[in-house]
């Protein structure tokens, strides 16, 4: 077997699909949650858990970046600068974690990251100024980056091919518990607090994942595979995603991330600051409208995983980027005082925006063999986000011309690079992992 081969048949001897770990029949809308043993059943609570929190403590900076651009007097460019710096930071992190993931193993390298931006995100809160604020967003921004590549790899090597998208859409999902719960916060804690101490009691509530390093350190393990290759002390450079027929794989799988990302992002960090500056709409209006657009992002994720499955990798991503960029044209476009538009479309919005994710863990994972899985995986997606974070600082740049909503067109560009990229991937649907 050639592990840096073009081939995406990478195949190893599993149980009969449509079998649990026990042998018997599965079905029913959670058999791809039934047919994990129970070493894969922790790695996905783990894998949920660390995504969830990791969307939590990045959630609380757009939460708060009214009363942080208050208290600190920033334009609108100094507070995009915030956002930037971490996606940028992001794509280090990832870097570094992909390299972990494939040479110390993807639990190890999942604590790694997750004690990393809690302990970051927390330092945040105790900024005295702003530079101090820029370089621990900075630091946060690394462990950020790392999370999702090491607890996407960790549990598709658990899932079976039959049900990958699915898997990790769910994984994917807990990104909006983790958006709704800092949603719950943050609508709290600057609703009852001055803006002056609120916005840092944000960022040290950002300690929360502290308590998934207890679980993941007792329960969680790598796939056996792994930690059979792990023994035998392979070791595969991060060069080699960028050789032969990987090559042509990095450079378009980092592009679909980076149009992905950059539409997406867009709209995370500059909706609530246009709900409130633009739209005239309360602390806890604000909370509601997006409470709306969370809630169809939650169930974006979980469907987009069915739609994955069925309609293969590439065409879900080409549907769902159509559509989001769609949306987001009309959404920024309702006249003012029609405010009940942006709860009708805000749903959709979120969905939409939301539901190209649920393919990148399974696309990325079956595109790269399992001594690069980690490094490619993570590579593409990180440095994809790092590019992509140009496109909300370019938001914060021109909101001074045109606004805020105006400016909020460049997410539109983003998900037209992400249809470009896709010309250059092969359908990856059906592959079964080392």
């Amino acid at each position: 077997m050639c592990l840096l081969s073009g081939d995406r048949r990478y195949t190893v001897a599993s149980t009969p699909s449509g079998l649990g770990p026990d042998g018997q029949e599965v079905t029913g809308p959670l058999s791809w949650y039934r047919s994990f043993t129970r070493e894969g059943r922790r790695a996905f609570k783990g894998a949920f858990g660390g995504f969830a929190l990791d969307s939590y403590d990045f959630q609380v900076l757009p939460l708060s970046m009214v009363a942080i651009a208050g208290y600190f007097s920033l334009s609108t460019a100094q507070t995009g600068l915030l956002t930037t710096v971490t996606l940028l930071m992001s794509a280090i992190g990832g870097i570094l974690a992909g390299v972990l993931i494939d040479r110390v193993g993807r639990v190890r390298t999942l604590m790694i990251t997750v004690g990393t931006y809690a302990l970051f995100t927390v330092l945040c809160g105790f900024a005295v100024n702003y530079p101090m604020l820029l370089v621990s967003r900075a630091f946060q921004g690394i462990g950020f980056g790392g999370e999702w590549a090491a607890g996407a790899v960790l549990v598709a090597e658990y899932a079976r091919s039959q049900y990958r998208g699915r898997v990790l859409a769910f994984i994917q999902s807990s990104w909006a518990v983790g958006w709704g719960l800092a949603v719950i916060v943050s609508t709290v804690v600057m609703d009852n607090l001055d803006p002056a101490i609120a916005w840092r009691v944000m960022f040290w509530t950002g300690a929360l994942p502290a308590l998934l390093l207890v679980y993941v350190r007792r329960k969680v393990q790598d796939a056996p595979q792994l930690t059979r290759r792990l023994a035998k002390e392979v070791r595969v450079p991060l060069s080699s995603v960028f050789q032969g027929a990987l090559a042509r794989k990095t450079f378009f799988a980092t592009l679909l991330a980076t149009g992905v990302q950059g539409g997406y992002y867009t709209i995370a960090t500059w909706l609530p600051a246009y709900l409130k500056t633009e739209r005239g709409l309360t602390v806890v209006g604000t909370g509601g409208y997006l409470f709306v657009l969370i809630t169809g992002a939650f169930c974006g994720y979980v469907t987009a995983g069915y739609v994955v499955d069925f309609l293969g990798r590439k065409k879900s991503f080409a549907l769902f980027a159509v559509l989001s960029g769609g949306l987001l044209m009309a959404y920024i476009n309702i006249p003012q005082g029609s405010n009940r538009m942006l709860l009708v479309l805000g749903f959709p919005l979120g969905f939409c925006a939301s539901a190209i994710f649920s393919g990148f863990g399974a696309f990325l994972a079956e595109l790269y063999p399992s001594a690069v899985r980690g490094t490619g995986q993570s590579f593409t997606y990180n440095v994809g986000r790092a590019c992509g974070a140009f496109f909300p600082t370019s938001v914060g740049f021109a909101a001074g011309d045109e606004g805020v909503g105006g400016a909020l067109v460049y997410g539109v560009m983003g998900y037209a690079v992400a249809l470009i990229a896709l010309v250059g991937l092969p359908e990856t649907r059906g592959t079964e992992l080392t």
